[in-house]
């Protein structure tokens, strides 16, 4: 086995998704990001790397590996779906409503909500649409793709050529809106309320940032689990 320094960091988490919290502490993007070596992921950020390996370590020394691994393809797209395409779903309105509202009364003093407002309906319309793409196109591929394996009988060739196909246009979209909510974690200042902030300006910074800690979940279960094994057996299946 590679130096955990040598390892991608995405794959550090698939194998143990407890690995994730420590990402997080180190503003380590695991998800978006996840192919990139734990040695450079560090490097870039100017972080010392023996503390965070140290951390990892400690980690890793239980053996309580990441619940989704065992999974079937079919398994892991319905877990998607049914958590985080619902989670999404479910609170777009909510923010919608608490951004809006919190613009209207303390835009005045603080011109960055016009900008965080933005920042997340353009966010909440793209993922819409992308969540759709997934679920009536790509997902029911992969399951019929699980399903020629289990009971041996062809596939025959999809409209969109190769598998690779919509699954580099799914990761493009996980980079634009990753990138998009760093901009919004900038705005926001971590996410943290001014001082003058009412109930309705923190609830609506503390859902923002739950709904990017979700985004990122949901993220990496496309990027690091699933998608790599669809194409596995995509390649299994057209040898």
């Amino acid at each position: 086995m590679k130096a955990i320094t040598e390892r991608k960091v995405g794959k550090i988490v698939a194998e143990n998704f407890r690995t994730a919290k420590v990402f997080t502490e180190y503003g380590i993007d695991f998800c978006c990001k996840g192919a990139v070596r734990l040695c450079d992921a560090c490097s870039t950020r100017g972080l010392d790397i023996d503390e965070v390996v140290e951390k990892l370590e400690d980690i890793l020394k239980v053996t309580d590996q990441s619940p989704y691994r065992d999974m079937t393809l079919g398994q892991l797209i319905d877990h998607i779906v049914s958590v985080h395409h619902k989670y999404v779903e479910e609170t777009i309105s909510a923010l919608k409503f608490y951004l809006e509202k919190i613009e209207r009364v303390h835009g005045p003093r603080h011109p960055e909500l016009a900008s965080i407002r933005e920042e997340f309906f353009s966010a909440a319309d793209a993922l819409t649409s992308h969540m759709k793409k997934e679920e009536f196109i790509l997902f029911p591929y992969i399951k019929a793709m699980e399903d020629a394996k289990n009971n041996n009988f062809p596939l025959s060739k999809p409209h969109f050529g190769t598998i690779q196909n919509p699954i580099h246009l799914m990761e493009e979209e996980h980079d634009t809106e990753g990138e998009r909510f760093r901009r919004i974690e900038r705005l926001t200042q971590g996410y943290t309320p001014p001082a003058d902030a009412c109930q309705t300006y923190r609830v609506a910074f503390s859902m923002l940032h739950e709904f990017e800690q979700d985004l990122h979940t949901h993220i990496h279960l496309e990027n690091n689990l699933l998608f790599p094994k669809a194409q596995v057996l995509y390649a299994d299946l057209n040898s």
